[in-house]
């Protein structure tokens, strides 16, 4: 039998999951009928590895082959031109990521979020003895139910894959299973050897390469659905209004009587107008990455408001010029014709409502009224942020625009009626992004010409319907096969190895 299945099945295992399958086979009573049951239901348990297989599904697995065969015959063709150019392909990637993280190593420059990802993908499914998916640090406890049910998704269409076309190709199948190694989930096919070894090259090649070629597809598909979502939803939800709160941390700076709710929807941040989520981000990071803007305020209000306060430096340098430790005032910046750096401690509701944005005085010259620009004067990174959401009075946010950005979940999905789930499309489009990631990443890395994946096989078929004729014996194109293997190998483990390093290293 050949099992079609990840490298998360050959990995050492402890006997931490196996004890009590241990005690009942070393149960002199218990041990036959333990025996048979597992036998029975296609059981098999053994340290950190669950295995369950079944001919349940054989029927639709034969239904599924035999369906169009002109059709399955071209598609599963494409999937093979797919699988060949995936493996090159993925080498070519995988060797992008090494030099990408040994510069860092050298560097230790800052890493992009999609690099983090791929190497957190890369290691999970290639290896699984390095785990840097940590919840609470970069995958929230939250998304784990998305996270190991894009997993299982993933490995069940890769696995139906290699079903469909083995039974395209007249090849015996099995059995069907899936399996749990420690708490990752997935899925293999049973395959008659005997059968898959007298096939040509290429029909071989068709079913190694149908499991990247489902998982590319799968991928694609829910990239359509993410895209089309808007669309999909129309009749219950409408975008382009604002950006509707679904949570607050309970940690969060937005929580309080003053602060965001669960319903609110967020149309301003500053003068940044917000139409959905991508919008928040978006208008978060330019407040973050531009300094802090002021509000026109006219010189007889700026007496009024203003009250004596002594005026000192911060440790990083900016100026406090309010001692009351009141939780509504703040220390503002203003300047004139004769002294450029002079502090006035304001209200801040009462300096921002009714006032406009500025940069400079010049911003607030339109007006006959002599007016100046107040900038709050803030620590470094730190932002006066006003919130627009009404018909709710405006929120006033001072703090850094990451926090507000890290504890207030949102969607572009407003429901147009009461009864509708305000989460329904955030789940949706968080699944469809998991499947994306994931399925994507199996592809990849199932398409890498290493030891023990799909890669390995798809190789060996290729090089046996491309080199026959060039290398006659067919040791030597072994040769060229393992030479190969054995280099793709060791570029996947050092991308694997470099990435454990990394994390252990900080």
């Amino acid at each position: 039998l050949i099992h079609i299945s990840h490298l998360l099945q050959n990995l050492p295992r402890s006997f931490s999951l196996n004890y009590f399958s241990i005690v009942l086979q070393s149960s002199s009573s218990l041990k036959a009928s333990y025996e048979d049951w597992l036998l029975t239901y296609g059981v098999s348990i053994s340290p950190f590895h669950i295995r369950w297989q079944t001919a349940v599904f054989n029927r639709h697995f034969y239904n599924w082959g035999r369906w169009k065969p002109r059709f399955l015959y071209l598609w599963f063709s494409i999937g093979m031109v797919f699988g060949i150019v995936a493996m090159f392909g993925s080498v070519i990637l995988l060797g992008k990521t090494l030099m990408q993280t040994l510069t860092q190593m050298l560097t230790e420059a800052p890493k992009a979020q999609n690099d983090r990802m791929l190497q957190v993908v890369v290691s999970i499914l290639s290896s699984g003895l390095y785990l840097r998916v940590v919840p609470g640090v970069n995958l929230p406890v939250s998304q784990l139910t998305y996270f190991f049910s894009a997993i299982l998704i993933s490995g069940v269409i890769h696995e139906v894959g290699h079903g469909v076309a083995a039974i395209r190709e007249q090849v015996r199948f099995n059995g069907f299973g899936i399996f749990i190694f420690i708490v990752y989930p997935g899925a293999f096919v049973d395959l008659f050897t005997t059968h898959l070894q007298l096939i040509s090259p290429v029909q071989q090649l068709r079913i190694f390469c149908a499991g990247v070629w489902h998982n590319f597809v799968l991928g694609v598909a829910s990239f359509i659905v993410l895209l089309l979502l808007p669309a999909i939803l129309f009749p219950f939800y409408y975008t382009g209004v604002g950006a509707l709160v679904t949570e607050v941390a309970e940690d969060s700076p937005a929580n309080g009587p003053r602060g965001l709710f669960v319903g609110d929807l967020v149309t301003n941040l500053q003068d940044c107008p917000v139409y959905s989520v991508e919008d928040w981000n978006s208008c978060l990071e330019d407040i973050s990455e531009k300094s802090q803007v002021g509000y026109c305020l006219s010189a007889a209000t700026l007496q009024q408001l203003s009250f004596p306060a002594r005026v000192y430096r911060r440790l990083d340098g900016t100026v406090e010029c309010c001692s009351n430790n009141s939780l509504t005032d703040i220390c503002f910046s203003y300047s004139n014709n004769l002294d450029s750096h002079l502090y006035a401690c304001l209200p801040a509701r009462k300096v921002i409502e009714a006032s406009k944005v500025c940069r400079t005085n010049m911003d607030c010259q339109k007006d006959s009224v002599p007016s100046f620009c107040v900038t709050p004067s803030l620590e470094n990174q730190t932002r006066l942020i006003r919130v627009k959401h009404p018909p709710h009075i405006d929120m006033l946010y001072v703090g850094h625009p990451m926090h507000l950005q890290y504890t207030v979940s949102l969607s572009s999905f407003v429901p147009r009626q009461n009864f509708l789930n305000i989460d329904l499309p955030v789940v949706i489009e968080t699944f469809c992004k998991y499947l994306i990631s994931l399925s994507g990443a199996l592809a990849v890395i199932n398409a890498v010409p290493c030891f023990a994946l799909d890669g390995q096989w798809i190789l060996n078929s290729f090089l046996e319907a491309t080199l026959s004729s060039l290398i006659v014996e067919k040791q030597n194109r072994e040769l060229v096969g393992f030479l190969i293997l054995l280099a793709g190998s060791a570029l996947l483990a050092a991308n694997v190895a470099l990435g454990l390093w990394m994390v252990t290293a900080r």
